[in-house]
């Protein structure tokens, strides 16, 4: 008498059994977003741009730069796609910064976030906003000090407050807290500076992302000591003071 025959057992079915047979509707799967913090730094202040949402949810509150993934890009090309697309910008400093996914943060659904962080010297920030339709310029007031953390508050350049849609103001405070903390140790102020620039306009920048004033003659002797300064050989023109010498990141780059 003939034994009856085995059925397979998972491990011995193939690959490409398992994926023909394999359906992802059969799972709940949360959406995914990209958010972009955009900051520039001048006038002894921080400043990023903010879109006015024109409909639901969060209706007339105003929004961080973001969009859905797509299904065939990367989040880091999700990200990029969302400065060219919604600010005009491209080949910035661009870092990721936190994943965002409180259960709640969307109230249409499931929505998690992946943050991220841009720097923009002044001339392209404003350049940009120019050029945009319906970009809003908006100054980061920051009530916490040092690395605290923790919500920040947008003006516009009237002075009138900005709400923050969603989970946003919380997105802005965690990019201001890692520009202060990555400040000591890596050099991405140059970032938020021209091609060419004196140490006080450095200076300067330091103590805007910092919320405090630096000593002038520690910060200079830090900065030629660091390895990332190379002097142009030109000075400061047009100015109505002895010129300052110009100087260049040695090691700029971008995204």
């Amino acid at each position: 008498m003939r034994a009856p025959r085995r059925k397979s057992s998972p491990g011995a079915q193939t690959e490409k059994a398992f994926l023909e047979s394999y359906h992802p509707s059969d799972y709940e799967r949360p959406s995914v977003t990209v958010d972009v913090a955009l900051v520039s730094a001048f006038e002894g202040a921080l400043y990023t741009v903010a879109l006015e949402r024109r409909s639901h949810p969060f209706k007339g509150q105003f929004a961080l730069p973001g969009g859905f993934v797509r299904m065939d890009e990367t989040l880091d090309a999700a990200a990029l796609r969302v400065l060219a697309e919604k600010c005009g910008l491209e080949r910035l400093f661009v870092e990721q910064l936190y994943t965002f996914g409180s259960v709640d943060r969307d109230p249409r659904m499931r929505v998690i976030s992946v943050a991220y962080y841009a720097l923009v010297e002044r001339t392209r920030f404003t350049e940009a906003v120019a050029a945009s339709n319906g970009l809003a310029v908006a100054k980061i007031d920051v009530p916490w000090e040092g690395e605290t953390g923790g919500p920040v508050e947008l003006r516009s350049e009237e002075g009138v407050p900005l709400p923050l849609a969603f989970d946003h103001p919380v997105i802005l405070g965690t990019a201001v807290k890692r520009l202060r903390g990555k400040l000591g140790y890596a050099p991405i102020g140059f970032q938020l500076l021209g091609d060419r620039f004196t140490l006080l306009e450095l200076q300067r920048v330091h103590e805007t992302i910092l919320g405090r004033t630096l000593n002038k003659d520690s910060f200079r002797r830090k900065m030629l000591a660091s390895g990332d300064l190379e002097a142009t050989g030109e000075s400061q023109r047009d100015v109505d003071h002895r010129p300052a010498e110009l100087y260049r990141f040695a090691r700029r780059s971008a995204v």
